[in-house]
């Protein structure tokens, strides 16, 4: 290439020459003009494709690189996925573990209580000195009543069990009633509970709210017997 500029140069210049309008020596000025120009592109050519070299060889170190990077990150996710599968069959078989406790304990409780025997009946109704009409205050007869219920209970200790019950009678709606009833429940067991430090886990209160009348709503001596709650004693 080099070769063909300085050719090309000289001719050119030769021809000028020949027509008059340059001389030898500033023919020879312009060559080596052109020559020292020619090798100056030579060498930056020649630099630029050392550079291109260095830089593919480096490319093909960085695609590698990657190549090798995106391998372990396949491994690294086929890992996660192995563990995450081992991870959701230890949670089922846990699952399942959990569920057959549960249900041994619901049977064991259920064969306990099916053994189990009552002892003792406390009724506390208007008319004993229970609940009045739409209050679920314990009223003094009351927790006399229960005083003596607990009482007996400490003379003839056998793992006793309350089952508490909440009733009503059938004046209002029916979900305030059974409300009523929970609340009537409730205020026994916590009154067994503070005054005579019965467990908790002892103690099951419902309600039945208006289902389960004792006497006819029809008179207002009726009405006083089935605002109540019942209180059984299992051993």
């Amino acid at each position: 290439m080099r070769q063909s500029l300085i050719v090309v140069t000289a001719l050119a210049f030769a021809a000028a020459g020949a027509s008059g309008c340059a001389t030898k020596g500033y023919v020879k000025t312009q060559v080596a003009q052109v020559s020292t120009k020619v090798d100056t592109l030579g060498q930056s050519l020649e630099e630029t494709q050392q550079r291109t070299r260095q830089n593919e060889t480096r490319i093909g170190e960085v695609d590698a690189k990657a190549g090798a990077a995106a391998g372990a990150a396949s491994e690294a996710n086929s890992a996660a996925g192995q563990a995450n599968t081992a991870a959701g069959a230890a949670d089922q078989r846990a699952r399942a573990a959990a569920e057959s406790a549960t249900a041994a304990a619901t049977k064991a409780a259920e064969v306990e209580k099916a053994s189990r025997r009552m002892v003792y009946e406390v009724v506390l109704n208007e008319n004993q000195g229970g609940f009045k009409f739409n209050s679920v205050s314990l009223p003094d007869e009351a927790k006399a009543s229960l005083d003596s219920l607990v009482d007996k209970i400490k003379a003839d200790p056998n793992g006793a069990y309350f089952e508490i019950e909440g009733h009503t009678d059938n004046t209002g709606d029916k979900l305030t009633n059974v409300r009523i009833g929970m609340e009537r429940a409730e205020t026994v067991k916590r009154y067994l509970y503070e005054q005579h430090q019965i467990p908790l886990h002892k103690m099951n209160v419902i309600s039945y709210g208006q289902d389960k009348p004792a006497a006819p709503n029809t008179t207002r001596d009726g009405r006083a017997q089935n605002r109540r709650v019942v209180i059984r004693v299992l051993v």
